[in-house]
C-alpha cells in the first residue's frame, strides 16, 4: 500500500519565472524510511510542504497535478484534516513550540481538535519520543535535542501515518542526533510510521534509511534502496550530495586501482573494516602547530554567569572561567548542546554581562567600551542568519551599519561586499526569502561590513549541503585580509578538522580540553564525556591502524593507498 501518491506535479511560486517542482510522479510505500536529498534550491522542502497541504492552501502559486496522502487528495482536503495524516517538523522547529510546559505543548494540537483524551495523547506521544517523565517541566529547561523531540511529539500526538522532518539534526551534537534518529527508527519499525527526512548527513542515511530519493532542478532523478543509492558516488557528488566518507574513500581507491574494480563500496565503518583490510597503512608524522601571535585578543578572567530560571535554581553557565584567545588564531569551539558556546560568544560582543569576573578585548574591559567601538573590533554572525536581516533588501542590510556610523565611502564598500560575496544579482531581495546558502553569504557580508579584526560565527554551516559548506569555508579563507582572528562554534567535525588550528572543548561551562586536532580527537575519554565525534574517516583509519590519524579523505587515501 502506498502512503503517498504523486502524479505529474508542477508547482510554481508566485512571481517565479520557473517551476520549483517540475513534473514529479512518485510513489512512497507505507512503512518506508525515506531520505530526500539534493542540493540547496532543488525543491526538497517544497515537495514536502505539498504533502501536508501548506502548498497550495497557505502558500499560493500555480499548482498542477494530483497529490494523495493515505488516499486523501491534498487539494480537496484542508490543512486541518491533512495534519492528522502528515506530521511535519520544520527546520526551524523552535517555532512549533507554543506552550510553556512539556505536556501542555505535546497535547496542544489535540486540544485544538477538541479530542477529549488530548492529555493522554500527549503523554503517549512523549513516551514514543523519549520524553517520558518530563511532562511537568518548562520547555526552556530542555536541551536543543529535547526541544526537537518535543516538536516531534506535538506532531506525533495526532497519530499521523506519515512524519516529515526537514534537516532533523542540523543544529545538534552527535549524541542528540543519534537520539533523534533512534526515536525515528522506533516510530518506523515499532509503530509503523512512514518517515520522510530531508537530510544532508549521508552517514545517518546509511545507518537508518531504507530508500533515498535524489532531486535535481525540481525533478526526481531516481529513488533507490539506500545501499544501491550510495554506490552512485559520481552522480551524487554531481548534485552536491556527498556519500559517507568511507564510501568516498573506497571509490577513490577503486579508481586508483588499490581496490578491485568489482568491489561493492562500503557505507559504514563496519563494512569498511572488511573492504580496506588488505591495504597497508603508512601513517604520516604528527601535525605541526601553526604559530600564533603573542598578543591576547580576548581574555576571560574568573567569569561567572547564571541564567535566571522561572522554575528551580538559576542555571549556572560559567563558574570562574579563564580563557585567552590570541590574535591570528583560527579557533573551533565545540561541545554538546547547552555547553555554553553561544553564551561565550555573546559575552565577547557585550550582549551578555558576567555576574562576576571580566571580559577584555585587546587589554581593555568590554564594559568600558561603547557599542560602536566594539562593533568595529569584533562581530558576531548569528546561528540563524535571518536574525541578521532588518531591512527589506540585502543591499540595505549590508549598508546599514556603515551608513548609520557615517562611514564616508559606505556606498562603494557596499558594492564591493556585494561583489565579494556574489550577491550582486540578489541585492534587491529580502534576505529572509533567499536560500540557506545565500542567507549565509549575506549574513557574512553584514558581519564583516565594518571590517572587524575578530569574527565570531555561530554554527555557520548548519542546514547547508556540503558544497555550500565548502563555499562558506572558501569565503572565510578569502577574507584573511579583513579577519585577523576567527572563532567558530560548531558541531560540524569535518569543518573543525579541515579549518581550525586550535580546538577548545566546552562541557558544563568549563574548558575541558584545549589543543590541536590530534590532541583532542585522540582522547577516547573526551569523546565519551562531551558527546563529540570525530569525522567518520578518522574513526575508520584508527579502526584499521591506531597510529593513523586521518581527518580528511585525502589523508586517508594517502595513508592506505597500497595493498
Amino acid at each position: 500500500m502506498n502512503a503517498v501518491e504523486i502524479d505529474n506535479l508542477i508547482y510554481t511560486y508566485p512571481g517565479a519565472s520557473q517551476p520549483t517542482i517540475n513534473g514529479i510522479s512518485l510513489r512512497i510505500e507505507q512503512g518506508d524510511f525515506l531520505a530526500v536529498v539534493g542540493n540547496n534550491g532543488c525543491g526538497k522542502s517544497t515537495l514536502c510542504k505539498v504533502l501536508n497541504g501548506l502548498i497550495p492552501h497557505f502558500i499560493t502559486g500555480d499548482f498542477q497535478g494530483e497529490v494523495r496522502v493515505d488516499g486523501l487528495n491534498t487539494l480537496e482536503s484542508d490543512v486541518g484534516i491533512l495534519a492528522q495524516k502528515v506530521g511535519y517538523v520544520y527546520q526551524d522547529f523552535e517555532n512549533q513550540i507554543v506552550r510553556p510546559t512539556v505536556l501542555d505543548d505535546a497535547s496542544y494540537s489535540c486540544l485544538n481538535y477538541a479530542f477529549p483524551d488530548y492529555l493522554d495523547r500527549g503523554r503517549k506521544a512523549l513516551a514514543q519520543c523519549g520524553l517520558e517523565g518530563r511532562e511537568e517541566e518548562y520547555v526552556w529547561q530542555l536541551s536543543g535535542g529535547q526541544t526537537h523531540l518535543l516538536a516531534l511529539a506535538g506532531a506525533v500526538s495526532l497519530s499521523p501515518d506519515v512524519i516529515i522532518l526537514d534537516e532533523p539534526i542540523a543544529q545538534l551534537d552527535p549524541m542528540h542526533a543519534d537520539r533523534i534518529y533512534e526515536v525515528l527508527r522506533q516510530l518506523n519499525e515499532v509503530y509503523g510510521k512512514t518517515i520522510i527526512v530531508i537530510e544532508h548527513h549521508t552517514e545517518y542515511i546509511a545507518d537508518y534509511c531504507k530508500h533515498v530519493l535524489l532531486m535535481k532542478d525540481g525533478r526526481v532523478r531516481w529513488m533507490l534502496p539506500t545501499r544501491e543509492a550510495l554506490q552512485k558516488v559520481d552522480e551524487l557528488e554531481e548534485c552536491n550530495i556527498f556519500p559517507p566518507q568511507v564510501t568516498q574513500a573506497a571509490a577513490r581507491l577503486k579508481k586508483a586501482g588499490s581496490l578491485p574494480q568489482n568491489q561493492i563500496l562500503p557505507t559504514t565503518v563496519q563494512e569498511g573494516l572488511e573492504v580496506f583490510a588488505p591495504l597497508v597503512s603508512h601513517p604520516v608524522s604528527a601535525e605541526s602547530v601553526a604559530a600564533s601571535s603573542e598578543q591576547t585578543a580576548v581574555r576571560f578572567e574568573n567569569v561567572s554567569l547564571n541564567y535566571r530560571s522561572v522554575k528551580g535554581d538559576p542555571r549556572c553557565v560559567f563558574d570562574g572561567l579563564n580563557l585567552e584567545i590570541h590574535k591570528g588564531e583560527k579557533i573551533a569551539l565545540i561541545g554538546s548542546n547547552g555547553a555554553g558556546k553561544s553564551t561565550l560568544m555573546k559575552l565577547m560582543v557585550g550582549l551578555l554581562k558576567p555576574q562576576s569576573g571580566s571580559v577584555s578585548l585587546f587589554g581593555e574591559s568590554i564594559i568600558k567600551k561603547k557599542a560602536e567601538e566594539l562593533s568595529r573590533q569584533i562581530s558576531l554572525v548569528y546561528q540563524n542568519p535571518e536574525d541578521m536581516f532588518i531591512k527589506d533588501s540585502i543591499r540595505a542590510d549590508i549598508a546599514y551599519a556603515m551608513q548609520v556610523r557615517g562611514i564616508p565611502d559606505w556606498q562603494q564598500r557596499t558594492d564591493a561586499l556585494l561583489k565579494r560575496f556574489r550577491l550582486e544579482q540578489l541585492q534587491d531581495r529580502d534576505g529572509r526569502l533567499m536560500s540557506g546558502g545565500q542567507m549565509r553569504r549575506a549574513s557574512l557580508a553584514i558581519g564583516v561590513a565594518l571590517e572587524p579584526g575578530i569574527l565570531l560565527l555561530d554554527e555557520p554551516t548548519a542546514n547547508l549541503d556540503i558544497a555550500t559548506r565548502r563555499e562558506i569555508m572558501g569565503v572565510l579563507e578569502d577574507m584573511k585580509d579583513i579577519i585577523q582572528t576567527a572563532v567558530i562554534a560548531t558541531h560540524d567535525m569535518q569543518l573543525v578538522c579541515q579549518w581550525a588550528e586550535r580546538i577548545i572543548v566546552l562541557c558544563g561551562g568549563k574548558v575541558v580540553a584545549d589543543g590541536t586536532r590530534d590532541e583532542i580527537f585522540s582522547r577516547v575519554d573526551l569523546a565519551q564525556m562531551v558527546g563529540i565525534r570525530p569525522p567518520e574517516i578518522f574513526t575508520m583509519a584508527r579502526a584499521l591502524d591506531n597510529r593513523a590519524l586521518c581527518y580528511t579523505i585525502d589523508e586517508f587515501t594517502e595513508c592506505f593507498k597500497e595493498a
